[in-house]
């Protein structure tokens, strides 16, 4: 049996939804507190310009631990992410497929904590790449131990992953910027639809 110990994420990696797949148990940290410039509150896409990072804005309340961190409504974040997603996405083979089941995650304000947005995303993904994974919350913070990706997996300076060997698989724009590994699980899953789970 093989435990993977994960940080929670904003449309995660293909990375991260590889070890969410292929682990036995997930354990997902809820008490670290918020490190800057992750996937806890970003993503990556394709777009024609190239890679584009789209922020969820956050503001701290109580405290600064993940499950405290609260969203933001700076700058209409919401509009401007879905905006990207139909632009760089729009042509993709799969995104009208997918754009209701999405949708609501830009335009309805549900969700006032970070963490729980999260979860809310990582739940309709595996639902829409037909994965089920045993997942819980950690109920203090763990220390670090085998199959830890909470610092691995990481938009700046990821640690090499011999697990983790990218795949190729057509993306919209790849003719103008090759193929570009390890991008949001929705670059995958607008390109691939329901074969995405064969690339993890």
């Amino acid at each position: 049996m093989t435990i993977a110990l994960l940080s929670t994420t904003y449309f995660g990696p293909v990375q991260w939804y590889q070890k969410l797949y292929r682990h036995d148990h997930i354990l997902i940290e809820l008490h670290e507190t918020f490190p800057k410039q992750t996937y806890r509150n970003r993503c990556l896409i394709a777009t024609t310009q190239g890679i584009q990072a789209l922020t969820v804005p956050v503001s701290f309340g109580e405290s600064k631990q993940i499950r405290d961190v609260l969203i933001s409504d700076h700058g209409n974040w919401r509009h401007l992410h879905w905006q990207a997603l139909q632009s760089a996405y729009g042509e993709s083979p799969f995104f009208e497929f997918y754009e209701d089941d999405l949708r609501p995650f830009f335009t309805e304000h549900n969700w006032e904590r970070l963490f729980d947005y999260n979860e809310a995303i990582r739940q309709k993904m595996c639902q829409l790449l037909d994965i089920q994974p045993h997942t819980v919350y950690t109920e203090e913070y763990v220390r670090q131990q085998d199959n830890d990706f909470r610092e691995a997996i990481t938009p700046k300076h990821p640690i090499p992953d011999s697990d983790f060997q990218p795949r190729r698989y057509y993306q919209v724009y790849q003719q103008k910027h090759g193929f570009l590994p390890n991008l949001s699980i929705l670059d995958l899953l607008f390109n691939m639809g329901p074969e995405s789970i064969f690339y993890l």
